[in-house]
């Protein structure tokens, strides 16, 4: 997949980002890109900022400094539903379903925004994710883990957005499951949607990954392709297990 080199920058920037919760700043100086059609991966140790990052990029943080923007536009002031508007998808890592309603209801609530006909978008969703299509009459609250990560992600897709964001979408997911989920994510990067996740798996992560980025007490310590990433000795032996 190669970048859209028909912009002047990547689709999604969000520049020096500084900023966190009350007075201590969790993000210093933060830069994360992610180009059209491209998958960008966050990985770095338990309190780096990572997650905060993704909040920052969707509005859900206020920065101190630097801005945000999207497609050229800076978005730095824009609350997250004005971004999803924009075009802009969030999966959170927990609390991502209603557990209550059926599949096919928490993906008509992914389209809350929209208009006009959702069935065509609905039915891309079951293409995507087929065991789905086979369980939309069930609750989502009785489906396994990994079928929920896909209702949560159906979700997100319901608005059509150009940019997904995922936070640790295969948290305790077997590795079967983590796998297909990364194919899925795979899949929705082929048809040109901008994908940036938080991910704890960092080496099967920066292995789909077109950017990668590796984050240290809220900055950047190392940026690069994923390959470039699983083939540095320092970020296989301090970050990757060697």
């Amino acid at each position: 997949m190669s970048p859209d080199t028909t912009q002047a920058e990547p689709y999604l920037v969000g520049e020096a980002m500084t900023g966190g919760y009350g007075a201590a700043d969790i993000l210093k100086t933060c830069t994360i890109t992610a180009a059209k059609g491209e998958i960008a991966v966050i990985v770095g140790p338990n309190g780096a900022g990572k997650s905060t990052a993704m909040k920052a990029l969707f509005g859900m943080l206020p920065l101190r400094s630097g801005s945000v923007r999207l497609g050229g536009e800076d978005i730095t002031a824009l609350q997250p539903q004005q971004r999803v508007a924009k075009g802009m998808g969030f999966v959170p890592q927990t609390h991502n379903v209603f557990t209550s309603m059926t599949v096919e209801e928490n993906l008509e609530m992914g389209a809350f925004l929209r208009r006009d006909d959702i069935r065509k978008t609905i039915e891309q969703v079951y293409d995507l994710f087929p065991i789905l299509r086979e369980k939309r009459r069930q609750p989502a609250g009785e489906l396994s883990g990994g079928q929920r990560q896909q209702v949560a992600v159906g979700r997100a897709l319901m608005t059509e957005p150009q940019v997904l964001m995922l936070d640790e979408p295969t948290a305790g997911v077997s590795p079967i499951v983590m796998d297909e989920l990364f194919d899925r994510i795979i899949d929705v990067a082929r048809i040109g949607i901008t994908i940036l996740m938080v991910e704890q798996n960092a080496r099967q992560a920066l292995e789909i990954a077109d950017r990668g980025y590796v984050l240290v007490q809220g900055g950047n310590r190392f940026t690069g392709s994923g390959r470039e990433l699983l083939d540095n000795p320092e970020v296989r032996r301090t970050f990757l297990g060697g």
